[in-house]
């Protein structure tokens, strides 16, 4: 189940850990992405709260954490080759992954075509 927030990352949700990532729009705001800021694994951090930054050649923009939870993964491959926020964002342009400690929050986040929609106008 991919979910979407008004930030602009979509995390997948497969049991108890998410994937997060930026989306497709954002990316395209973006522009060629350069850097990116991940969050320390193990670390806990509450749903909204700043857990990473992306950069490009145009702007700087920080990664909110859609849902609260323990980082367990962060793409050590996106470190390496920033691009791949560009060219799979929905893939292997993944930022971390995180342990759910409240799944009632993904309740709050849109679905593809609600964000769809959002980002239209966004």
């Amino acid at each position: 189940m991919i979910k979407y927030t008004e930030d602009h990352e979509w995390i997948n949700v497969d049991g108890d850990i998410a994937t997060v990532g930026i989306t497709p729009h954002a990316q395209d705001a973006l522009g060629d992405v350069v850097f990116v800021d991940l969050p320390s694994v193990g670390s806990t951090l509450a749903q909204k709260e700043v857990a990473g930054v992306v950069e490009s050649v145009k702007a700087a923009a920080d990664v909110y954490m859609p849902i609260s939870g323990e980082v367990t993964e962060v793409n050590e491959a996106l470190r390496d080759d920033p691009s791949l926020a560009n060219t799979d964002p929905l893939g292997a342009g993944w930022f971390f992954k995180v342990k759910l400690s409240d799944k009632s929050q993904l309740d709050a986040l849109m679905d593809e075509t609600s964000y769809t929609t959002f980002s239209a106008t966004a």
